[in-house]
């Protein structure tokens, strides 16, 4: 699959706090059109390497600031509609109090671009409306931050839960081949086969049901 990745920098504001983060933009079609997977911070490179190609959806894995607050911005350089999981909304609500995602995301919905299909698998836990985007015919998958390179995504904060999170892995994401390539919304990328035995212990420690 062409596929192509944009990173962007800025701050993760949430709960009354700060940090500095490191986002993945990832980009997949082929010369003509593209789909852009999380839109953060700064849309003027990913408009850079759209190039004037088609965009047929800006599909935000989740609500967080840092992964849909440029994408209104890129919505309105290359025409092409934003999706959201309705879950998270209200952490939408947050950065654009009088805007709104264009289409809900769904699981089982099918995304295209270029002739890929990438199916939505919902996987809350790290926020309600979690989403991750699988392409079965390319073996990848887009994590967004409910699986890294090294374990499950973070928790701890407003409308986050841990072992919502890890039976989400356990049971949308873990049922997947092994070989599987997971690209994440920060970080380096992994497979499934790299993260399936440190995951499951994590999961049998805290005694997920």
């Amino acid at each position: 699959m062409p596929l192509e990745l944009v990173i962007t920098e800025g701050l993760f504001i949430l709960d009354g706090g700060e940090w500095e983060v490191t986002n993945n933009v990832w980009l997949v079609g082929n010369d003509r059109e593209v789909m852009v997977i999380d839109a953060g911070h700064d849309h003027a490179p990913i408009v850079e390497a759209v190039a004037g190609r088609r965009v047929t959806s800006i599909a935000s894995t989740h609500g967080h600031n840092d992964h849909i607050n440029s994408a209104v911005a890129l919505r309105d350089e290359v025409d092409a509609p934003i999706l959201l999981h309705p879950d998270d909304r209200m952490l939408w609500d947050m950065v654009y109090a009088d805007d709104a995602p264009d289409r809900d995301l769904a699981h089982g919905a099918t995304l295209r671009a270029a002739g890929h299909e990438l199916a939505v698998i919902h996987t809350p836990g790290h926020s309600p409306g979690s989403c991750c985007f699988w392409d079965a015919g390319s073996g990848l998958m887009f994590s967004g931050d409910t699986l890294f390179n090294g374990g499950p995504g973070a928790t701890g904060r407003s409308f986050s839960d841990r072992p919502t999170l890890l039976r989400s892995i356990r049971d949308m994401l873990l049922v997947l081949p092994d070989e599987t390539i997971v690209h994440t919304g920060h970080g380096d990328s992994t497979t499934i086969g790299s993260e399936r035995a440190g995951l499951l212990d994590h999961i049998a420690r805290l005694e997920v049901d």
